[in-house]
């Protein structure tokens, strides 16, 4: 595929990619066509300008830095690949990711992290509605606060959060495990606050230091909240709550 790019010497396997003159299209495709053991490992994407899905569908192990604000679905159904996002990030951000890191240094838009299975997700800023929307084992660091629903039938995996957390936090939510250092606008239908047991500190001191901010917070700041296992099955009483 002939990219508009400028290649940095092979030692360091660095590519560098302009979106000002490369089409996006292009751009992934490239990424996509990369082998597992490429040495083309770094790749840095300069003007990106708010373009959707750049870097989407990774699966091979480099890292990817992007030097500016990008679009919807940044990253989405991300395997083995680190992307970090210099800016803010629109909706979706890390949606349905299965491994890897995404680390946005600045806001990201509704729906982060959305129906992801696994890996890292950290975001610098804060984070809009539903962060976290029917999360499936993806661990999500948040250092500022996150809007209404977030984690709204969140199945599995963690979403700390060293801000606020809006309405209706954990509404329907399955087995996902929340911690919160700030405070919560409202709990959603059958999540509640839970005990912070020692396996449970022990859990969100790994979350932590896996985002580099052990040592940096107090762990005892945190609270969790959990499902209170009420709707796992249909019960009249509860229909209002469906």
């Amino acid at each position: 595929m002939n990219l508009s790019v400028q290649t940095a010497p092979a030692t360091d396997g660095e590519t560098r990619v302009d979106l000002a003159t490369t089409p996006l299209r292009e751009l992934n495709g490239a990424l996509h066509k990369l082998a597992a053991d490429t040495n083309q490992t770094l790749w840095t994407i300069a003007n990106p300008a708010g373009r959707h899905a750049i870097a989407a569908g990774l699966d091979a192990p480099i890292t990817v830095e992007i030097d500016g604000p990008v679009g919807y679905y940044c990253a989405g159904m991300n395997k083995k690949a680190r992307v970090i996002v210099h800016g803010n990030a629109g909706v979706g951000v890390a949606e349905n990711m299965m491994s890897g890191l995404i680390h946005v240094k600045g806001d990201a838009s509704q729906a982060a992290g959305a129906t992801a299975h696994g890996g890292l997700l950290i975001i610098d800023g804060n984070a809009s509605a539903r962060c976290g929307i029917s999360m499936k084992g993806i661990d999500i660091v948040v250092k500022g606060s996150i809007g209404h629903m977030s984690a709204f039938m969140a199945q599995a995996g963690t979403l700390t959060v060293l801000g606020d957390a809006g309405e209706a936090l954990g509404d329907s939510l399955y087995e996902a495990k929340l911690f919160v250092r700030g405070s919560v606008a409202s709990l959603g239908a059958d999540c509640i606050e839970k005990e912070m047991r020692e396996e449970h500190k022990a859990l969100l001191a790994s979350k932590l230091e896996a985002a580099g901010l052990l040592g940096e917070v107090d762990i005892a700041e945190f609270r969790r909240y959990g499902s209170a296992r009420t709707l796992y099955h249909f019960h009249v009483d509860n229909v209002s709550s469906y």
